[in-house]
């Protein structure tokens, strides 16, 4: 029986008896040390993964920067578009296979599933696209007859390290844009969803990807993240997940350049303009997709003095058809966020602001990992639900005076993301993109909203300013070459 035929035994789609390994260069790694792999809905075991040693970071290495001969643009192009193909025939596989190691609802591992696809179709076509510029040397008295012309030449080796809550689609974001640049990738995912990426890796493989440009890494940090980051030979670390582990990262890499997507405190701000019926909309599915574990999920909920009675019951009202409970049921909204612990943390950050006055208007009730839609009213503006990142379900809601009051608060933590603002009033809009300290500013939209090549990333501790996507990825998995010519 294979792994994907033992992944679909079981009732309801339980998915268990799931073994892989960890790769190097392609060749899977026999060791005794293994991973468990558990679904945070019912505790029930999902499958193991075969972790890695030292010894192996140093095979891992070596097969990038010996074994990988570069490949054409043509050929880069095929392996895409063919992983593409094959992803979406895989699909259901793909999206069940999230929701059991990550307890995401199905309805939204069939969302990342399509959005990984958007990534390996933009990834493809940039493969494509002619890179370079040139430039005239006799524009200037003191210039010459030549031309001076640029190129895009790979990395020999990166390192991506991946989060949970996006098991494929993070994983993607790494991986296509480095194949599309001909850039060898040493991957560490998350071991607390690494069946995915697993999984995604060998689909590569079997789409043509030469082996050596690709290994896969499980393992403790002081044995596999830790040396990968501080080899001399790895040129960039890619990094997404915390902003304690972003800026640990950056205190031991090294010399190297660093692409850190950290933490998240997206605002949506509803103005007294605003379409309540867009806001109310936004709001829902900015606080509760994903089980609110995105960096750009609505984290503040803050609204017009003038327009929080009607905004509060209009949302309450939404807020309960997120219904949560068990992720592989098609009619969940809201499936678990990733642990109990994790659950137990966002329950402890309601707590503490309904002692300091808050008061819970609708859900809050955990069972283990599983975390009812939470929307909170009358949240101090220093509680920790509102100055730090709450990564679950939670809809803090605060209000606002004026738009001096609304940027100020906005502006008030250490994140800078993404921002979405509700207004039909231009003017307004555009003091929010000037003057909001973040990386994006939606109108009428969620913070989070784009597509998978544009660009995207934040400032202060959401991140170094550099932005990810596919374009900009593609850039940084990159270094530009130029030379210059006699020309005339």
């Amino acid at each position: 029986m294979t792994n994907s035929e033992k992944i679909f035994t079981g009732v309801k789609n339980r998915i268990e008896d799931v073994h892989l390994s960890s790769y190097v260069a392609g060749e899977p790694i026999h060791a005794a040390k293994k991973l468990t792999v558990m679904n945070p809905y019912d505790n029930h075991v999902v499958g193991t993964v075969t972790a890695a040693g030292i010894e192996h970071v140093e095979q891992a290495i070596s097969a990038a920067l010996y074994g990988y001969q570069p490949m054409s643009r043509y050929e880069r192009y095929s392996i895409l578009d063919k992983a593409k193909q094959m992803l979406a025939e895989r699909r259901e596989e793909f999206a069940h296979l999230i929701t059991a190691e990550s307890g995401l609802c199905i309805r939204e591992s069939m969302y990342e599933t399509g959005r990984a696809s958007d990534v390996l179709h933009f990834a493809a076509i940039e493969a494509l696209h002619d890179d370079g510029e040139i430039f005239s040397c006799d524009v200037s008295p003191n210039g010459k007859a030549r031309k001076i012309f640029t190129v895009r030449e790979p990395l020999s080796l990166v390192v991506a390290i991946t989060p949970f809550n996006h098991p494929l689609n993070q994983v993607v974001h790494k991986l296509a844009p480095a194949i599309a640049a001909g850039a060898p990738v040493i991957l560490k995912p998350s071991e607390k969803t690494p069946l995915t990426a697993i999984k995604f890796a060998e689909l590569l493989y079997e789409a043509g990807l030469p082996p050596a440009m690709l290994s896969v890494l499980l393992g403790d940090t002081a044995v596999v993240a830790e040396p990968l980051v501080r080899h001399p030979k790895a040129e960039l670390v890619s990094f997404t997940g915390s902003v304690a582990i972003g800026k640990h990262i950056a205190g031991i890499a090294g010399y190297k350049k660093l692409v850190l997507e950290l933490g998240g405190n997206a605002p949506l701000i509803i103005l007294n303009d605003a379409d309540l019926d867009v806001a109310v909309q936004l709001a829902a599915e900015g606080s509760f997709r994903n089980s609110g574990q995105r960096c750009t999920a609505v984290k503040r909920i803050l609204v017009s003095e003038a327009l929080m009675d009607q905004f509060i019951e209009k949302f309450i009202e939404k807020a309960k058809g997120y219904t949560c409970g068990d992720p592989m049921d098609p009619d969940t909204k809201v499936g678990t966020v990733i642990d109990e612990p994790a659950a137990i943390y966002l329950e402890d950050v309601v707590k503490k602001a309904v002692d300091r006055g808050a008061e819970v208007l609708l859900g809050g009730k955990r069972t283990g990992a599983l975390l009812e839609p939470t929307v909170i009213s009358n949240v101090p503006r220093d509680a920790q639900m509102v100055v730090k990142e709450s990564f679950g379900p939670l809809a803090p809601i605060l209000s606002f005076k004026d738009i001096d009051d609304a940027i100020a608060l906005a502006n008030s933590t250490n994140f800078g993301l993404s921002a979405g603002i509700v207004t039909n009033n231009m003017d307004a809009a555009l003091r929010f993109i000037r003057e909001l300290k973040t990386g994006t500013v939606n109108i009428n939209e969620v913070p989070g909203y784009r597509i998978e090549k544009s660009p995207f990333g934040g400032r202060k501790d959401s991140g170094l300013g550099v932005k990810e996507g596919v374009i900009e990825a593609i850039k940084s998995f990159t270094f530009v070459k130029t030379f210059s010519l006699p020309w005339g």
